[in-house]
């Protein structure tokens, strides 16, 4: 009787489990919906389309669509349109930029705090993931890695915040210092290039730790002892071996790093000052007023972010020159 109750027989005299009279079960014995999805799955490419389709979408409408809308209102007079106004498409707000040089400062500015806060993130973040990758056991990699991590579980703001409590007058730096009796009087870190650079060094680190880490982590171990073998020094075996291997991480977190620092508008209003104004901060302005400045800031916005990909693709160009020339 048992046996009776936990199958059953279906059209064709085959025993089905009791598990397949749920309404999934069904579902998904149904012979429509059996066609229908092997139609969908029936080779590799539409197999592709049914997982991509989402993440395309999501690239579609929440980053490509914005950056589109972007680009459209920059070249409109005014937005958003006035009721009984007509809107025309003018190039004015791209040549008030190139017009007018008083833009140009914050705007070099920004590429060259994003050039070099990305170099030295680069040098400050490369020791740590060649100690992760080559010193530390493989049961506690994630351990620490998961170290490094929480701090970026907080917002920006908060880790900014942060930052402003350590290098303040009465902060954690300035104590310290005066304990040991290196200065009298505190150091006036706070609204300066200085304070700047080590807040976004701080807030992209894990950016360009993550790919060089990556990158160490697949380099060969026995590649290093070989060349120890053969009498290599380590700078010679970092320089000839660690270094040409992990280009491809250094490009991708340099790449990281520096399309990161250009765009960003909170830390340099927290911890810069009236000589570190940055061109998101002038960005910023023309959206605070009243629309008719909006297109304004819609076309600096447009050029930051050409600039910024024309000087990432320049430099990927490059890095792909030196990993070819490495291969010969």
């Amino acid at each position: 009787m048992t046996h009776d109750a936990s199958v059953r027989k279906d059209s064709g005299g085959n025993a089905v489990p009791a598990g397949d009279r749920t309404f999934w079960g069904r579902v998904a014995n149904w012979g429509p919906y059996q066609a229908f999805s092997a139609l969908l799955t029936a080779s590799p490419r539409r197999q592709f389309l049914i997982l991509a389709a989402f993440p395309i979408l999501w690239l579609l409408t929440q980053h490509l669509g914005p950056m589109l809308q972007m680009l459209r209102v920059s070249l409109t007079d005014a937005y958003p349109v006035a009721p009984g106004t007509q809107q025309e498409f003018t190039l004015e707000n791209y040549m008030r930029f190139f017009g007018d040089r008083i833009f140009w400062m914050p705007f070099f500015r920004t590429l060259t705090f994003a050039a070099v806060f990305t170099f030295c993130t680069l040098i400050i973040t490369y020791p740590v993931a060649y100690f992760l990758a080559r010193h530390v056991s493989r049961r506690n990699q994630m351990l620490m890695l998961l170290l490094l991590l929480v701090p970026f579980w907080v917002g920006e703001i908060v880790r900014t915040y942060a930052i402003m409590i350590l290098l303040g007058n009465t902060g954690a730096v300035n104590l310290v210092l005066k304990w040991l009796g290196l200065i009298d009087r505190p150091i006036p870190f706070m609204y300066t290039s200085f304070s700047m650079g080590v807040g976004i060094v701080y807030l992209t680190a894990l950016y360009m730790l993550l790919p060089l880490y990556s990158a160490l982590e697949k380099l060969p171990q026995s590649m290093n002892e070989a060349a120890a073998d053969l009498g290599a020094g380590a700078w010679t075996r970092f320089r000839r071996i660690s270094l040409p291997m992990t280009i491809e991480g250094i490009s991708s977190g340099c790449t990281l790093v520096f399309l990161i620092s250009t765009g960003f508008y909170a830390t340099p209003v927290l911890l810069g000052g009236p000589s570190t104004t940055v061109f998101a901060e002038t960005i910023a302005g023309f959206f605070h007023v009243a629309g008719d400045e909006w297109p304004t800031g819609a076309a600096f916005a447009v050029i930051m972010f050409a600039a910024a990909l024309l000087i990432t693709g320049v430099f990927q160009k490059l890095m792909n020159m030196l990993r070819k020339g490495d291969t010969k």
